[in-house]
């Protein structure tokens, strides 16, 4: 499946209601933690932190939080550490993130304000992970989320879930639905507007469903990830990129790079 420039998320479109937005990113931080889709990246997450030098992760593009839940307390244990998370997004699910820093003991923290994962604020520090994110950009863009990594000498992950094919695509138009159908008055935080525009005018999972649909066509595989790496800094980093399998047998494909020990700096060391 090839991808092209004229398909659109609905989540990246600044006029896109937010109220829609946080119940789809809600619904995803949903699937990857019931699921628990991204567990066989830890030991990627912990390698890049350990090379990295810091026990702080700087988590972009967030959405409502992603995989951190099920993902923090392994990677702690793993480590042996107390690892810090920053939750970042270009629209923050401000809620979303409250509830997830409430339930994960002061462990996590969130910026309220808007960040650019290709502009990042010099006073956020960690290593830095997108998980379910990268897609989302093309290749410009995507290389000037690396450059600003390399930049600040901060680590950075990279981690997109999905097998780009039809059997893909078809799941998420059969499946989706019935998920949605099913459980949405489990998905939290609870929203009214969320059961509104799921059971009486469906703009939630019609939305959904497109996009997941866009995100597979746009997903990018490991020789893509590390050509785009290498191109931005092919001396002072370290690039690795893969493809990992979870229980259901998906890819997940990896980017890591980590600045060389002569180009690092204090940044969150632990």
């Amino acid at each position: 499946m090839k991808s092209g420039n004229f398909f659109f998320e609905f989540e990246d479109l600044s006029w896109f209601p937010h109220t829609i937005r946080e119940s789809m990113t809600d619904y995803l931080r949903y699937l990857l933690t019931t699921l628990d889709l991204y567990k066989p990246v830890i030991p990627l997450i912990a390698d890049g932190l350990n090379k990295s030098k810091t026990n702080k992760i700087l988590d972009l593009c967030s959405g409502g939080g992603g995989p951190i839940e099920q993902l923090l307390p392994p990677l702690q244990n793993h480590l042996g550490l107390n690892i810090e998370i920053t939750l970042t997004d270009k629209y923050p699910n401000i809620s979303a993130y409250e509830m997830l820093a409430l339930k994960l003991n002061g462990s996590v923290s969130f910026s309220h304000e808007s960040v650019d994962a290709a502009h990042v604020p010099s006073s956020l520090s960690g290593f830095r992970t997108l998980f379910s994110g990268f897609h989302h950009f093309n290749k410009k863009y995507a290389q000037s989320i690396i450059q600003n990594a390399v930049n600040a000498k901060s680590g950075i992950g990279i981690f997109d879930g999905g097998d780009k094919n039809i059997f893909t695509v078809l799941g998420i138009i059969l499946l989706h639905p019935i998920a949605f159908f099913l459980f949405t008055p489990f998905f939290k935080p609870f929203r009214f507007s969320r059961i509104f525009f799921t059971y009486l005018i469906p703009i939630i999972p019609l939305c959904t469903i497109w996009d997941g649909v866009v995100s597979i066509i746009r997903l990018h595989n490991p020789g893509q990830l590390i050509e785009m790496a290498e191109e931005v800094d092919r001396v002072n980093y370290s690039w690795k990129a893969g493809t990992v399998k979870n229980k259901f047998g998906m890819r997940i494909a990896y980017l890591i790079g980590t600045p060389l020990a002569d180009t690092s700096i204090e940044n969150g060391k632990v």
